[in-house]
């Protein structure tokens, strides 16, 4: 199979489950009567965002991909929490696929957990009630299976290629909203807006901080093996998270007590960048990296190895982060800040978020598949000489 056909199977595979995602975000559960979504409630443009506007109307994959969104965090929570999943992350490929699994069935709980919400809230009878519920689960193993299949099959990570689809599916009719009643002045913000995040998104993904690795000759016979430099990339993990938790934690007292823009802004800055911080700072174990260094026989010169490495690392690492998470504070400000210029009401911080989200996710998505493709072309080009 050639590189044309290859990506064009991937690029095939990939819109074939978006179509597909889609279809199901719009085919009601049975046994349901849709009520028409209430249109001017602070939080609908944060649940249309994250499950696509199938929570709306009660589809068969009503929750979009929030559960797989969710299951990840919840699972490192409870690996912190319980010795036992510890252990199964400590013991390398095997206890991988051992959570790999719990984290899919974890997704499909959550599912059952939020389709029985769901019923509750509604008042359904019982029959009614379990055929929704049990719809709703299935919904949800599916967009898991979905997921899966990009990721191996197509081109991306399946769920952030799911949850971009779903993002740009409901955001449209919230622009041509805004365009209505601003005008012109809509259309020059927001592509003030999205230019600038694009720009900051791309300077801090592409950035990196190599730190110098030697490792140690080895004699094998009379040849020498080994000696040559290397180096350790350090970059700034990539995630919207940080603006979605720092929006939620925000929208009760802005919603409930009408707090003023200064205060509340100032606010999601400074959590945006805590956020972001301290999950940076538990994703990446320099002293895994460090001692990974000891067993190869690398060094970073001038520093001794162990301990003192990884404290060397640690104390970079940690300036990249504060760096990054400064950035991430910066690119949440930007669609707060153009949004609030054009007058838009109660919905201002949700409405930012969004416009973050889809800017960044468009961007790393980008960045991500540009990568595949190029890893991919590369693959096949040397594939004979690997034979």
């Amino acid at each position: 199979m050639n590189d044309r056909t290859s990506l064009r199977r991937r690029i095939l595979v990939t819109l074939g489950v978006i179509v597909v995602f889609r279809l199901g975000q719009s085919l009601p559960t049975p046994q349901v009567s849709v009520r028409a979504p209430v249109g001017d409630h602070p939080s609908r443009p944060l649940l249309d965002l994250l499950t696509g506007g199938g929570l709306a109307t009660v589809a068969v994959f009503a929750f979009g991909v929030l559960p797989c969104l969710a299951a990840p965090p919840l699972l490192r929570t409870l690996i912190i929490l319980i010795p036992r999943l510890a252990a199964l992350r400590a013991e390398g490929e095997a206890g991988a696929r051992v959570l790999a699994r719990y984290r899919r069935r974890l997704v499909v709980v959550l599912g059952l957990l939020g389709a029985v919400g769901l019923v509750v809230s509604r008042g359904q009878d019982v029959l009614d009630g379990a055929v929704t519920v049990a719809c709703l689960t299935a919904g949800t193993a599916l967009v898991l299976r979905l997921t899966e299949l990009i990721t191996d099959r197509g081109f991306g990570d399946g769920v952030r290629i799911l949850l971009l689809a779903q993002v740009l599916a409901v955001l449209p009719p919230e622009f041509l909203r805004l365009y209505e009643r601003t005008g012109w002045a809509a259309v020059v913000v927001m592509a003030v807006v999205t230019s600038s995040i694009t720009v900051i998104t791309i300077v801090v993904a592409q950035g990196q901080r190599r730190v110098p690795v030697q490792y140690a000759k080895r004699m094998i016979g009379r040849r020498a093996f080994g000696g040559t430099p290397s180096y350790i990339p350090l970059r700034f993990p990539q995630a919207n998270t940080p603006a979605v938790l720092a929006a939620v934690l925000l929208s009760v007292p802005v919603f409930l007590f009408g707090l003023k823009s200064p205060g509340w802004i100032a606010a999601y800055f400074v959590l945006v960048c805590l956020f972001a911080f301290a999950r940076a700072a538990v994703a990446q174990d320099m002293d895994k990296v460090a001692g990974e260094l000891v067993r190869v026989g690398g060094f970073v010169p001038g520093i001794r190895p162990g301990n003192w490495t990884a404290e060397y690392l640690d104390y970079v690492n940690r300036r990249i982060i504060a760096f990054g998470a400064f950035s991430l504070g910066v690119v949440a400000l930007i669609p707060v800040t153009g949004l609030a210029l054009l007058g838009v009401g109660p919905t201002l911080l949700v409405a930012g978020v969004t416009v973050q989200v889809v800017v960044v996710f468009l961007v790393s998505v980008s960045l991500d598949t540009t990568r595949q493709i190029e890893s991919l072309r590369q693959q096949r080009r040397y594939e004979p000489f690997l034979r």
